[in-house]
């Protein structure tokens, strides 16, 4: 990576250290720049208000401004003003889609336009990879704390930036010939890893899975979802290739709630028990229902040496975007695992919504 490149990256380091801490950013795009205090985690100080709110799609859609056709893409960016100015707490209130049973009674609000549209778009996915809801004061005259540019987020994303830190012999559970391998890049925190069992040998093609963290699931043994499930059955799949002289590489990506983080994943499972559907919850935040970075993974196969590969998943999808990237998926492995009466819904979205093979 160039200096200035590395420059770029550093410059989304801050400005997602900056929205974590509750401290205003100035997001620069192609059209224009927008000065940002992030409603969730900002501290309350006397005299903060706001005459306009950046906000999702989804979220405009619940205020009903904007209809199901502009919400297409839930992420994506709305300005919205009120008869009055916000306060910091009004702000935080309308941010969140879990306060609508508490505080019904909302507006009435206008859409405006976003003339900084470009700015307005890099802002709201800072807010998905800070881990915090896509809401924001606007021009508060709160001291910027950090600058950013959309250019500077590109950079930030490209998964060349990834390369291996350490590796070591792991022995687990399923398998005792295991090596652990650490991927980070040099801007974000995320430390993905991968865990190769067997030996590693172009003779034979390898059993690929890619598993997103998931503390709740892996951790915890949640039964809301199959994660841990999933990732106990893929270690037992592999180590039988491993066994009978293949081999098989696990990819342990850092990417929790499918890439909205852990506290927008726990506000979508509370929508959950309000009756919303998984990606209708995750919509509802105004974050996409799926946000997981496959250009790392496969930038991780390929620091692995791996071209060809073994993919065990239920989700077509995934195969044509790992082959979209340049990899050659000579199968698709099955890997269906029962239901439980926590997770049956669950299951059931993600048969009908997003296409994944359950029957």
């Amino acid at each position: 990576m160039s200096e200035s490149q590395n420059a770029d990256s550093r410059s989304v380091a801050r400005a997602l250290d900056a929205l974590r801490h509750g401290w205003a950013i100035r997001v620069t795009g192609t059209d224009g720049a927008l000065d940002l205090l992030p409603a969730e985690t900002a501290f309350v100080q006397p005299g903060i208000y706001a005459a306009r709110l950046l906000i999702s799609a989804a979220r405009a859609a619940t205020l009903k401004l904007a209809n199901q056709r502009d919400a297409a893409v839930p992420e994506a960016p709305v300005m919205i003003h009120g008869a009055e100015p916000f306060s910091l707490s009004a702000a935080r209130k309308l941010a969140d889609p879990a306060e609508d049973l508490r505080n019904p009674l909302r507006g009435p609000f206008k859409a405006d336009p976003i003339e900084a549209y470009d700015a307005a778009t890099a802002a709201m996915d800072m807010a998905r990879l800070a881990g915090i809801l896509p809401a924001f004061m606007i021009s508060t005259g709160v001291d910027i704390a950090a600058e950013v540019s959309s250019a500077d987020l590109v950079a930030f994303k490209d998964p060349l930036n990834l390369s291996i830190q350490a590796r070591a012999r792991l022995p687990v559970h399923a398998c005792e010939h295991a090596e652990i391998i650490a991927f980070r890049a040099r801007d974000d925190l995320r430390e993905h890893v991968a865990l190769v069992l067997g030996t590693q040998t172009s003779e034979r093609t390898p059993l690929v899975r890619l598993h997103s963290e998931c503390l709740t699931g892996d951790v915890l043994g949640s039964l809301k979802c199959d994660c841990g499930p999933q990732l106990d059955a893929a270690l037992a799949r592999m180590a039988e290739e491993a066994n009978a002289g293949g081999w098989g590489v696990l990819l342990y990506l850092r990417q929790e709630g499918r890439g909205i983080g852990l506290i927008n994943k726990l506000r979508a499972y509370e929508l959950q028990d309000q009756g919303f559907d998984t990606v209708d919850a995750n919509e509802r935040l105004g974050l996409p229902s799926e946000a997981r970075d496959f250009p790392v993974a496969a930038r991780m196969l390929d620091l692995l040496g791996v071209s060809s590969l073994r993919l065990l998943t239920n989700n077509p999808q995934k195969v044509a975007t790992l082959q979209g990237l340049g990899l050659n998926v000579v199968e698709r492995v099955a890997h269906q695992l029962p239901a439980n009466p926590h997770n049956e819904r669950y299951l059931e979205t993600k048969r009908d919504r997003t296409g994944h093979l359950l029957r």
